[in-house]
């Protein structure tokens, strides 16, 4: 399976807010620079994080992003649900559906992916991960670019 890059930029900010001191606010230029993707792309990608709760937005001049909730109680299963369509296949218009067994294995499969992402925490990616500190909280960001 293979996540799309919205989701893999919306993993990577929140890796990126984690790495600050607790409850200090960056925004979405220092966050686009990091990575050397799109502003434009980060925004949605920081909106739709907002309005599920795992980033805290304040607009305004002294505004900015910040995790919403503490990095060990986000659970990457759970962003990837709310970010990631999960539907693998389209099965509607195929002549085969109503005697096809892939669509249950795939679903299974996703379940299974799904249950490992729900062991881990953002915490868990980035606590005592000394290297990821010294690249992120470097002067000025270097760019990561993904490929």
């Amino acid at each position: 399976m293979q996540l799309t890059s919205f989701t893999d930029y919306g993993l990577r900010a929140l890796i990126y807010m984690a790495t600050l001191p607790e409850g200090k606010l960056t925004n979405i230029t220092e966050v686009t620079n990091t990575y050397g993707v799109s502003r434009n792309h980060m925004v949605k990608i920081i909106n739709q994080l907002s309005r599920a709760g795992f980033v805290a937005a304040t607009r305004g001049k002294n505004g900015g992003i910040r995790l919403g909730m503490k990095a060990n109680q986000i659970v990457i299963g759970e962003v990837v649900r709310k970010m990631e369509p999960l539907q693998l296949v389209d099965c509607s218009a195929c002549a085969i559906t109503p005697a096809c067994r892939l669509r249950n294995a795939l679903h299974a499969a996703v379940q299974v992916f799904l249950r490992e992402l729900d062991s881990y925490t953002l915490a868990d990616l980035v606590e005592g991960n000394t290297p990821l500190y010294e690249i992120i909280l470097s002067e000025p960001p270097v760019a990561m670019k993904i490929k």
